[in-house]
């Protein structure tokens, strides 16, 4: 078991809270230690948002508590209603996030009350001092770095479905060892959507740097839509192709054409972190794929009906082709248009 960044950085968010409030005289640092917890986000995008949304809902839900105080008192069932209050106010606001710290500080200021005004909006410092101590960790200590964990990812996802894809057609894997690798592909794939979800919310605030962002953020969606291609083919290869008649005769040939498509993936990767010699052909010989298509056309045209498990597969396997290439061509458009251009006297 490792111990990731976002463990990390919560634990020293939450030392700094304590810290800051034993300077500030406070208390007791726990509402600030628990306001800390709260913010940390695994971006620095939604730790701002976050920050903001909790800004906001705190101030608002103090205020009701210290309006409902004077009203109906800080009874059980006060402090109760107040909270209902309160989430249904978020709820309508669309600031679901920040309802949990904004009911500490909604039960930490009517309880408050009570020793005075002075008291609770101490309180109130307290969860404003928890949320700017995880702000400052999260965004000067290890910050979060979308890019690099979504490439990690990916090789991560495709290492996992090579092996799968590679040993599908002539089952060579035990089947728990199956079993296991493709649930941690699938989960792989999860974090991936994840990842591209937190990649895709980062801003630039330069207008070449959101150029640069689109251009990224469209290779990296491509990427995860032919890591799911590949996916669909190895679902695909089990569901049909062990029991298509006449399938013992086309393993070979198959697994060829999977190996093929499995190399090129693992090629584009390497391209796209610039470790592939320019101009160096990776793409499958178009030759012997089409020489592939017309021999399966063609057996396959002889009985449609007794083959056409057959049929989902090789749509499956052209399916996850046509998405590598793709997205080769995607990189090749981003590496072209982000060369620099130039200039006459660069030439001379």
């Amino acid at each position: 078991m490792t111990i990731g960044a976002r463990v990390l950085k919560t634990g020293l968010a939450v030392a700094f809270a304590i810290f800051l409030s034993n300077l500030f005289s406070f208390d007791s640092p726990v509402i600030a230690a628990v306001a800390s917890i709260f913010t940390i986000q695994p971006s620095i995008y939604r730790s701002w948002q976050q920050v903001l949304d909790q800004v906001q809902s705190n101030i608002l839900g103090a205020a009701i508590a210290l309006g409902a105080v004077q009203f109906i008192g800080s009874a059980p069932i006060a402090i109760g209603i107040v909270c209902i209050a309160v989430i249904l106010i978020n709820i309508r606001l669309k600031m679901e996030g920040a309802i949990g710290l904004t009911l500490v500080t909604v039960v930490a200021v009517m309880e408050a009350h009570a020793q005075g005004w002075d008291f609770a909006l101490g309180r109130f410092l307290m969860v404003m001092t928890g949320m700017g101590a995880a702000f400052f960790v999260n965004v000067l200590l290890f910050p979060p770095r979308p890019r690099r964990q979504f490439t990690q990812q990916v090789h991560e996802a495709h290492a996992k479905l090579s092996l799968l894809l590679r040993t599908s057609i002539s089952n060579e894997i035990k089947e728990q060892v199956h079993k296991e690798e493709k649930e941690a592909l699938h989960a792989t794939l999860r974090k991936l959507d994840e990842r591209f979800m937190l990649f895709e919310e980062e801003r630039a605030f330069r207008s070449e740097k959101k150029l640069d962002r689109a251009r990224q953020l469209l290779v990296s969606k491509q990427m995860i839509k032919a890591l799911q291609k590949g996916a669909d083919l190895l679902d695909v290869v089990e569901e049909h192709y062990f029991s298509a008649p006449g399938a013992e005769e086309w393993a070979g040939r198959f697994d060829r054409q999977i190996e093929e498509l499995t190399k090129y993936h693992e090629h584009i990767l390497l391209k796209s972190e610039g470790k592939m010699k320019p101009n160096v052909q990776i793409e499958p010989e178009e030759e012997r794929e089409e020489r592939f298509v017309k021999q399966l056309t063609g057996y396959l045209g002889e009985d449609p009906t007794l083959h056409k498990r057959l049929i989902f597969v090789a749509s499956s396997l052209f399916e996850y082709g046509y998405h590598l290439r793709r997205l080769e061509k995607l990189l090749d458009q981003v590496r072209e248009r982000e060369r620099p251009q130039r200039t006459p006297e660069s030439e001379l």
